[in-house]
């Protein structure tokens, strides 16, 4: 027999029925500080306008979420400063995924609306799921158990070098 072992996902099942949102105060993309990084809080990359972290749930290895740093719940209230700025992040962060896990595809997707789907409604955030031929099997369908195949702190550790890249190359551009 062999065991599957995914212990951070037992937060997520002590929690279970508890809606997280911005109107209870605990939003998983009002990252505190001010560090463009954080491996404790799975950021892999912040800026004035928009983020990326490493979804602590995941459906899959590697899987992403982007928002704006502006507390939001609808595209509709993106400026196009910061519509321009979101969409260039799930951009360059598919061409991370695409270069240091190589995934066969990939699902990017956004749920507005807890009755779309959306676990966090009050803060906007695009999900891109790397996905692999044969990735998912019976175990999803049968048991609700998702097999994930890295630790997520090691997918952090191969995915930050690469968003470090991309900050300091947007720092360099806005020095300009």
């Amino acid at each position: 027999m062999n065991t599957l072992w995914a212990p951070w996902r037992m937060e997520r099942i002590e929690h279970l029925g508890q809606r997280v949102g911005a109107t209870e105060g605990v939003c998983p993309f009002d990252v505190p500080g001010t560090e463009a990084t954080a491996k404790s809080h799975l950021l892999l990359f912040r800026d004035a306008t928009r983020l990326c972290l490493l979804n602590r749930y995941p459906y899959a290895n590697g899987h992403l979420l982007i928002a704006p740093t502006r507390h939001i719940g609808c595209l509709t209230q993106l400026n196009p400063g910061e519509l321009s700025a979101v969409m260039q992040l799930v951009q360059e962060a598919t061409a991370i995924l695409q270069q240091v896990l190589k995934p066969d595809g990939l699902n990017i997707g956004i749920n507005l609306g807890p009755d779309a789907g959306a676990g966090i409604p009050d803060h906007l955030h695009i999900h891109i799921v790397p996905r692999w031929r044969g990735d998912h099997n019976f175990m999803t369908v049968i048991s609700e158990i998702r097999t994930i195949p890295e630790h997520i702190a090691v997918t952090f550790d191969r995915l930050l070098p690469h968003f470090l890249r991309l900050l300091q190359r947007d720092r360099s551009h806005h020095s300009r």
